[in-house]
């Protein structure tokens, strides 16, 4: 099926656009939502050199930095609107420590001086929902006082992917955080209709080589998809998870131990379960077809499988808007 998403690469962003500075960018998913959203970015920090030519690829006129965040100067920003980013998780093996405690996994110190530097009037902050466990209570009292002495009020929600046109389920724990006179104005988006099953997502792409079981295929794939996984830098290759996941899957009709280079073809077993390929994976994280990852197919499915919805993250954004402006 797959979803054309505005603006486009060559359109130019309106006189009401808000800019933003997002780290962690990742291939582009937080970003190309909140460019739907009308942010122009400043900025985009990303480590990973096959993320930045995956967001190079795909949006040429961005202005992509190869920066180490704990090294970046955020004086140079200073007045965007926005400061975004999906740091990454907090170790469990600090939870309950304060935060500023080194350790080297731990972003959110450096988006913290980041916002101090930069003084934006908005940020928004995606992480796993894990965060939201108990255990991390302290840490994230932590960071809600020291937002609060650098003049914001925040708030924290669990959001489910599939609430907002994405076929999978996939929580995250989104913080935002404003400025006091804009924070009042601030509600959480409202739910969307039910997105697309993961057959009536994927069933273009599944019967683009002549498979002659997409359709059987696609009817009984008639779910969303369980949350993709990145994978981890050190270990292990492309596949969809941990064995739970690929149960999930399983009943989804859809071979969980790898993935493809290409869609099946029309000599694959009719009842076969297929492997999904990148471009499938990234459709089910709501994705436009036109979007590529560049780097081997490890390196692309990481950068999909971590990244945070499009979709979701320009219906935050729009909310983040509305409350900036009025």
């Amino acid at each position: 099926m797959g979803r054309t998403m505005e603006p486009t690469k060559k359109e130019v962003m309106t006189a009401e656009a808000l800019t933003s500075l997002e780290i962690c960018a990742g291939a582009g998913g937080q970003a190309l939502g909140l460019e739907m959203a009308e942010f122009n970015h400043v900025a985009l920090v990303e480590i990973d050199p096959h993320a930045r030519k995956t967001l190079k690829h795909n949006r040429d006129n961005w202005n992509i930095l190869p920066d180490d965040v704990k090294l970046l100067d955020g004086k140079q920003f200073k007045g965007i609107e926005l400061f975004a980013g999906g740091v990454p998780c907090p170790p469990f093996s600090i939870a309950g420590k304060q935060l500023g405690n080194e350790d080297e996994r731990d972003l959110f110190p450096a988006a913290l001086r980041l916002i101090r530097e930069s003084k934006p009037i908005a940020v928004m902050l995606e992480n796993v929902k894990g965060l939201a466990n108990s255990k991390f209570e302290p840490y994230r009292a932590d960071l809600l006082r020291q937002l609060s002495a650098l003049g914001y009020e925040s708030s924290w929600e669990v959001i489910h992917a599939n609430d907002y046109g994405v076929p999978q389920l996939r929580p995250r724990f989104i913080l935002v955080a404003l400025k006091p006179k804009y924070a009042k104005r601030f509600s959480w988006p409202n739910k969307l209709p039910l997105p697309p099953t993961v057959g009536e997502e994927l069933k273009e792409l599944m019967a683009s080589r002549g498979w002659p079981g997409a359709s059987d295929w696609s009817q009984a794939a008639n779910s969303i998809a369980p949350t993709l996984v990145g994978g981890s830098k050190k270990h292990g290759g492309a596949d969809l998870g941990p064995t739970r996941a690929k149960r999930q899957w399983a009943e989804l009709q859809v071979d969980g131990m790898g993935l493809a280079n290409e869609p099946p073809g029309p000599d694959f077993p009719v009842d076969g379960r297929p492997r999904l390929t990148v471009e499938m994976a990234a459709l089910l994280q709501g994705f436009p077809k036109e979007w590529k990852f560049l780097g081997g197919k490890t390196a692309a499915y990481r950068q999909v499988g971590n990244a945070f919805p499009p979709p979701v993250a320009a219906e935050v954004g729009k909310a983040i808007r509305k409350a900036i402006h009025g």
